[in-house]
């Protein structure tokens, strides 16, 4: 397993952008397919983008196409969500998670290691 910090919520306004950062730590860290899930109350936790170890390979959910990006720095061990054109239905908690496999779509019960979440407020 490998230790995740998530950062960069907050409040933004319709349009608006925010990009979260999770920084990763722990043995080969770097070698893991990372994903972005958000959740709000009452609903399952969905995956918004996965990139794989290398960068090759993402995944986005169809929601976010066009306007989510996910990327990652290997030689900073940390993964990037750059999200623009923000809507108030994608305020949620924001998590971050690490997979020793590439799998797409992903599901998160594959997933074993988790961050402990950053808040994302968008208000209309």
């Amino acid at each position: 397993q490998v230790q995740l910090i998530e950062s960069g919520g907050g409040l933004v306004q319709a349009g608006g952008s925010l990009r979260l950062s999770c920084v990763a730590s722990g043995q080969a860290a770097s070698r893991y397919a990372k994903g972005w899930f958000r959740q709000t109350p009452g609903k399952e936790r969905e995956c918004v983008a996965a990139i794989n170890w290398s960068g090759t390979s993402t995944y986005y959910a169809d929601y976010v196409k066009g306007r989510f990006t996910i990327s990652r720095d290997n030689a900073k061990n940390t993964v990037y969500l750059q999200m623009n054109s923000l809507q108030p239905e994608d305020t949620a908690v924001y998590y971050c998670a690490a997979d020793p496999y590439w799998n797409s779509p992903p599901s998160a019960n594959k997933y074993d290691s988790w961050g402990q979440g950053t808040q994302v407020t968008v208000s209309s």
